[in-house]
């Protein structure tokens, strides 16, 4: 196998390998002879506690870590979480016995940079010795100064936001304005994955957990192509995004340079991870329906976006599954709310219902898509005319 540069890979010739297994090890070894000629490698033959942890990278300035993460699951998990907050720019390549998703999905979560799989090849190590050579601390072109986010929020539930976001994306592609990003970031009852009959084994999650690795290839691992547009989707299982990521900004910052636009579908306006979303976004959607009950919620919507400083002049108002001949009509929306409605999606539950059943947009030439399509142009047409993004800086102003 085609040896890896040492200057590409600081601290190779001195990798530390934390095996408990000795067949393992012996294996992993005989391989980095090849792949790292002259490499010493540091081998602890059980897993140690965070001091002499501590005292091992920092004495030997490793930053390469091969770490067994089979012989005791739980042990070696703890010990990636260590790894990473003694020294972060330490690389960890996790060792498995058996090619199973869970556990490698763990191992990324936990903050393991590549996995390797027994048996260990040539070409696996390779691949993966290559792909760290390749990974950087997080320095990022600069933004696209073109890209928009398009932040679609539900006034309360049922109100059709995640439809408007999912066939937005679809509609918003035009020749010449770039890629296109669907991102489900609703942590807790993201449906995106059931609308479009997708299945990934990462989300956003994992996109934002690992941020400092991202490259083209984990990225175009956690993205799922459909119709031309690339979707990012929420966790299988509700997390506290809150709690477990913290911040979107950096993701939607990274997003920025890859993309000509972003749709980027929430749960809800309250909290501090939606909340941090429309502070990230360029417009924000509030979609509601021209009833008592969604009016209200619309009332303490904005409420509650006003009193977090997110201005109005972002915001646009659109009315989804509208029906003139039920609940308030346009003008006393607008009055109530003292906000325009920015546009109008007409009620179409049976094209919805049929894209549902096929897992596609709804149907080009049906009212709601033409609605849709309107909304686009409308969006595109505003927009042409602002040169500067708002989101400032790489991590935005949050």
């Amino acid at each position: 196998m085609p040896e890896v540069k040492p200057s590409l890979l600081p601290g190779a010739l001195r990798p530390l390998v934390v095996c408990p297994d000795a067949g393992m090890a012996a294996e992993l070894v005989g391989l980095l002879a090849l792949g790292l000629p002259g490499a010493v490698p540091i081998h602890l033959k059980s897993y140690p506690s965070f001091s002499v942890l501590a005292q091992t990278v920092n004495s030997a300035r490793t930053r390469l870590c091969f770490l067994d993460a089979c012989t005791n699951r739980e042990v070696a998990f703890q010990l990636l979480t260590e790894i990473s907050t003694l020294a972060a720019d330490v690389l960890v390549v996790a060792l498995l016995a058996t090619n199973d998703p869970d556990s490698i999905l763990r191992c990324l979560r936990q903050g393991a940079s590549e996995f390797l799989v027994r048996p260990f090849t040539p070409d696996q190590l390779e691949a993966a010795l290559q792909k760290l050579a390749r990974s950087r601390p997080p320095s990022r072109p600069e933004e696209s100064s073109n890209c928009r986010v398009y932040c679609v929020m539900p006034s309360k539930g049922a109100s059709g936001a995640s439809t408007l976001a999912c066939n937005l994306a679809f509609h918003l592609r035009r020749p010449g304005n770039g890629k296109l990003l669907l991102a489900d970031m609703d942590p807790l009852t993201g449906t995106l994955a059931f609308q479009l009959k997708l299945k990934s084994s990462f989300s956003f999650l994992d996109a934002l957990t690992r941020i400092g690795n991202l490259d083209a290839d984990l990225w175009k691992a956690v993205v799922t192509p459909c119709q031309g547009v690339d979707v990012l989707l929420s966790p299988e299982n509700p997390v506290d995004a809150a709690a477990e990521a913290g911040d979107p900004a950096p993701l939607l910052s990274y997003s920025r340079q890859l993309y000509g636009a972003v749709v980027v579908d929430t749960g809800g306006v309250f909290g501090d991870w939606n909340l941090a979303l429309a502070e990230q976004c360029d417009d924000l959607l509030l979609v509601t329906r021209n009833d008592l009950a969604a009016l209200h919620a619309s009332q303490r919507a904005l409420a509650y976006l006003e009193a977090n400083g997110i201005e109005r002049s972002r915001l646009r108002l659109v009315m989804s599954r509208y029906r003139p001949d039920a609940g308030l009509p346009r003008q006393e929306v607008e009055a109530a709310l003292r906000l325009e409605v920015f546009h109008v999606l007409p009620n179409d539950d049976e094209c919805i219902r049929k894209s549902l059943m096929e897992g596609k947009p709804a149907s080009q030439g049906s009212r709601y898509a033409r609605g849709v399509v309107q909304l686009a142009e409308r969006l595109a047409g505003q927009n042409a005319s602002r040169k500067k993004p708002l989101l400032g800086g790489i991590f935005g102003s949050r």
